[in-house]
């Protein structure tokens, strides 16, 4: 056998082959199969055999030889005790304890063991040794397969969650623009993991208004994301209900400050447009929109506090009038704060500026102008922070 070392890197380059595909039921059977042809020839091993834990006993689900191996083993007997709690075990085939797993045609053959765990399972892999086999590489061996294997069940698991968190993620963000007569409307948001506590939502209400909101949970990746989600469902929810816009948020500070992730807090800007330029609005914390028109830009300052910092909070509802030609920027915080080699930011003036000299843009072109401002600012590197940006055009 070759040195531990390259014992763990030929091992670490076998798990890395196993094809993607093969995960779940086919991924311990074709792993199985790999290391015999890979390491039994040096180590001894052959007819390995896969045992899945059902209520108080083992059940063999795959075999890679002609071997029989007996089909049921209980979790009472002392040697299946032993692989349990110490993790690997190499069996003794002159105990009667051993006769638990050995095959009825081979009585004399030495199993090897070892348990592997996952949140969706347990398992017992065995291994028939033969003549000549070491106990101290047998040792290792079992030690380095365990621990890879476990933590490859456990990643693969952790990596299925992310990936179902970042596809809610994606379904809570609009799929398309809103058609809404009279403005032009475009949003972007990008997430600075894989997925991130940044979001945007549109509302279609009733008598000819639009709902448009932005919002920034603390944090950043898993813990944020689902506060992100817990947040846009209660605003689809409240609103749907034909809530008013400071109720439903009221209401969603409440849940948000009773909640798991307390330690955390939401800032959220919403507003509903009239197609005749009224534009109401409630603005909990969050950056302060910009109104461009010509070259003034107005803020659409705080208009109460973060969701969630506190169990009670006043918000207020504001108004502003959005001209013929004028341009409504909603942003969070990753953008303006985007910093280049030196550290510097990108800023909120340069932003203002930005707004200012493309306003003649479509909304869209407006939105991916910026982000390619920006980005290239920070010389093209990932982006530190979430990213969103919308843009609404009064035509």
């Amino acid at each position: 056998m070759n040195t531990p070392k390259s014992f763990y890197r030929e091992l670490d380059e076998l798990l890395a082959s196993i094809d993607k595909n093969k995960s779940g039921k086919n991924f311990l059977p074709s792993l199985m199969t790999e290391l015999e042809e890979n390491f039994g020839q040096d180590l001894k091993i052959y007819d390995g055999c896969i045992y899945e834990q059902r209520d108080r006993d083992f059940i063999q689900t795959f075999s890679t030889g002609k071997n029989e191996w007996i089909k049921k083993v209980t979790i009472e007997s002392p040697n299946i005790k032993k692989v349990l709690e110490h993790g690997t075990f190499i069996f003794d085939s002159s105990n009667e304890d051993s006769r638990c797993i050995l095959s009825e045609n081979n009585p004399d053959m030495v199993p090897a063991a070892m348990s592997v765990n996952s949140p969706e399972g347990n398992w017992l892999i065995v291994f028939g040794l033969r003549e000549g086999w070491i106990r101290e590489e047998i040792t290792l061996f079992l030690n380095a397969m365990r621990t890879a294997l476990n933590y490859r069940l456990f990643s693969d698991i952790i990596k299925s969650e992310l990936q179902q968190t970042v596809q809610i993620q994606k379904s809570l963000l609009p799929k398309k623009s809103p058609q809404f007569s009279g403005f032009e409307i475009y949003g972007r948001s990008v997430p600075a993991e894989l997925v991130g506590g940044d979001f945007f939502e549109y509302f279609e209400f009733e008598e000819g208004t639009l709902g448009v909101s932005v919002g920034d949970a603390s944090g950043h990746g898993l813990p944020a994301a689902l506060l992100v989600r817990d947040v846009v469902i209660g605003l689809r929810m409240g609103l749907a209900g034909e809530y008013k816009i400071v109720h439903t948020m009221k209401k969603l500070n409440k849940v948000i400050q009773q909640s798991t992730y307390s330690s955390n807090f939401v800032s959220v800007f919403i507003a509903e447009i009239e197609r005749n330029g009224h534009l109401f609005y409630v603005n909990a914390g969050h950056p302060a929109p910009y109104l461009v028109m010509g070259d003034k830009v107005t803020e659409l300052g705080p208009t109460g506090l973060v969701l969630g910092f506190l169990k009670e909070i006043d918000l207020q509802r504001s108004h502003i009038y959005m001209d013929p030609g004028s341009v409504l920027a909603l942003y969070s915080d990753g953008l303006f704060e985007r910093q280049d080699s030196n550290e510097m930011q990108f800023g909120e003036e340069n932003l203002k500026q930005l707004l200012i000299e493309n306003q003649h843009l479509s909304s869209k072109e407006i939105v991916n102008t910026i982000f390619k401002t920006a980005f290239e600012f920070g010389n093209n590197q990932n982006w530190e922070d979430d990213v969103t940006l919308v843009i609404i055009k009064r035509i």
